[in-house]
């Protein structure tokens, strides 16, 4: 009976594991392989998860940090990459013209890469933030769990509305190409 007993209850947390693990990873792309996130992003329609992220004067901001405005966090793996400083400037260039909203990017790339990277690139328009010290990657279900990325987070694009909703994301299928910029600046506009 007992041997029952431990094998039913061996059985059952077996599953549960399995189900915890099954529902929370996410499967994209990065060159055409599969690589893991940590789960999928949050639900449209849901309140923004909060978060503490690091600028690149080394100051914490938070969404509180930005509450009343819309937000396009434009999330990616490394500034030094050539798809993810393109989504920056791209980015960079749409914000300038888009009232009551601010750009975030968000990286795992330390604040002083950012911060150079933007003066030598004349970004004005985009706030970097670095997740450098933070669990942002987790909370949002962006971090890669797996491959010679591990530890980065993915290309997605997630927009919160004023009230803190989240009101589009985009986990982009394969992290080589870059968002679909107009549907996330249109989610803005609407």
């Amino acid at each position: 009976m007992y041997s029952k007993l431990v094998f039913s209850a061996m059985l059952f947390f077996s599953a549960f594991a399995f189900a915890q693990n099954s529902k929370t990873e996410n499967t994209v792309l990065m060159g055409g392989k599969p690589v893991h996130t940590y789960a999928k992003l949050p639900s449209v329609n849901k309140a923004a998860p909060k978060f503490i992220l690091t600028d690149v004067t080394m100051k914490d901001q938070t969404l509180d940090s930005y509450k009343g405005k819309y937000l396009i966090l434009n999330i990616f793996p490394s500034v030094d990459t050539g798809v993810c400083s393109a989504s920056v400037r791209h980015f960079n260039e749409d914000a300038a013209n888009i009232p009551n909203t601010v750009v975030l990017c968000i990286s795992k790339d330390l604040p002083f890469a950012q911060k150079r990277f933007c003066g030598a690139e004349g970004i004005k328009n985009v706030v970097m933030l670095s997740d450098f010290r933070s669990d942002f990657g987790k909370n949002y279900g962006v971090e890669i769990t797996d491959s010679m990325m591990k530890g980065l987070l993915s290309r997605a694009v997630v927009v919160i509305d004023p009230s803190g909703k989240i009101v589009y994301q985009e986990q982009v299928a394969d992290m080589s190409h870059e968002p679909n910029y107009e549907a996330a600046i249109s989610a803005v506009k609407k």
